[in-house]
Formats: structure tokens, C-alpha cells, sequence
């Protein structure tokens, strides 16, 4: 499977079948940074701000998912959580959607915009993780060190961050670096782009890697 960073929280997930994915597509103006042009067969949107909603920009008619449910479409099986986008219980954002889904056999989550906390019973919700991608930059998400609390509690393998600030995003969030800091630097692997190639043989079970992408394009 494939997995392109599109900027800010969105990625375009393909599995090896040539199913694909867009997560949470965002506005241009709103966010600061151009939005690609992508096709897809499905589009997950994790919440209905314009950072996250901008599902009209996908070409070739998707499949819009934006509630909780489970789906099986062209062999990709996505698995939707409710969750909260603030520590409020919602009261304050609204709620958040965590999108699962598996391909080729991987166990893919995107966290969306969560604001609440890991707890036991959200950890075990959501279950195995082989890649998670989780929102570290703060503000109107979790920040660095709840971030870190996740990883920690789920155990994935990949850890791909997102939903921090890079040189031409307009938003009020931290950058990547505090998050960083959180890690050895031997766990850490630079991705000289914005994609990455995975399949079962780069899972070992036993520790849990930070892949970054090159944000300098964003």
C-alpha cells in the first residue's frame, strides 16, 4: 500500500488493488496551502470544518463517508468511531470522527481533529494500529504530549504526524518539532517527499517508528 501526505490532515491511501483513499480534504484559503488535485474512490471526513470537509475538491466521484458505521467498498474495509473534538465532550467543537481502515492487510487510523484524551475504553475502541495518524500540532487538537500519550497507549507500529504548522499554513498550531523532541532520534526516519510504500513485512510488533514527511513542500 501507498500513503501520500496531501497536506495538513489529508492523505491519499492506495491499496494494491488500486482502491484509494482521501482523508480529510481542506479548503485552500482556509488552510494556506493549495490543495492537489487528487482522485479517489472513497473520501472520509472527519468533521464538517473547512479544513476537513472539502470532499467537492476529489475528482471522480467518491464515495463520501462521514458518519460512524463499517463499510466494505472494493475490498478496502473502513470502520468509523465517534469521538470527541475537544476535551469538553464536544461541547465546545463538536464531535470527531476516527477512521479505520484496513488494507492489504494493514490497520490504518486516522485520528481526525480528536481533542479528548486517550482512555482505556477509546485505546481498546479503536484496537490494533499498524499505522496512525494522529494530529500533533495543539490548539483546536491535542497538542505534542497528548499526542505521544496515544502512541504509548496504542502501539503502532508507524507513527505519521499531521495537523501542525508548516511554512505556508495559516492556522493558529504549534509546529512538528515538540512532538519530536518526545522520541529518540533513532526512531525517527525522514522521507525525503511526500510518499511512502508499506506492506506487512515492515511491521515487526516490537517498536514504533515517527515517519516525517518533507512539510517544507506545505
Amino acid at each position: 500500500m501507498k500513503i501520500k501526505w496531501l497536506g495538513h490532515s489529508s492523505f491519499l491511501l492506495e491499496e494494491s488493488t488500486g482502491t484509494t483513499i482521501v482523508t480529510d480534504p481542506y479548503e485552500s484559503d482556509y488552510v494556506g496551502i493549495s490543495y492537489p488535485e487528487v482522485r479517489a474512490d472513497i473520501v472520509t471526513v472527519s468533521h464538517g470544518h473547512h479544513d476537513h470537509n472539502a470532499a467537492h475538491l476529489v475528482q471522480g466521484q467518491p464515495r463520501v463517508i462521514d458518519g460512524v458505521g463499517l463499510w466494505e467498498i472494493d475490498g478496502v474495509y473502513i470502520n468509523t468511531l465517534e469521538s470527541c473534538h475537544d476535551h469538553h465532550g464536544g461541547a465546545r467543537r463538536g464531535k470527531n470522527l476516527i477512521c479505520k481502515f484496513r488494507l492489504d492487510g494493514v490497520e490504518v487510523v486516522h485520528m481526525g481533529d480528536i481533542g479528548e484524551e486517550i482512555t482505556p475504553q477509546l485505546g481498546e475502541a479503536i484496537g490494533p494500529v499498524n499505522v496512525l495518524l494522529i494530529p500533533v500540532g495543539g490548539n483546536y487538537t491535542i497538542g505534542a504530549e497528548q499526542a505521544k500519550e496515544y502512541v504509548d497507549f496504542l502501539m503502532p507500529d508507524i507513527v505519521i504526524p499531521m495537523h501542525y504548522k508548516t511554512p505556508s499554513s495559516k492556522l493558529d498550531i504549534d509546529k512538528l518539532r515538540p512532538f519530536l523532541q518526545l522520541f529518540d532520534d533513532e526512531q525517527i526516519k525522514y522521507i525525503d517527499g511526500n510518499v511512502i510504500e508499506l506492506d506487512r513485512e515492515d511491521f515487526d510488533g516490537e517498536s514504533t517508528r515517527v515517519i516525517v514527511f518533507d512539510g517544507d513542500r506545505f
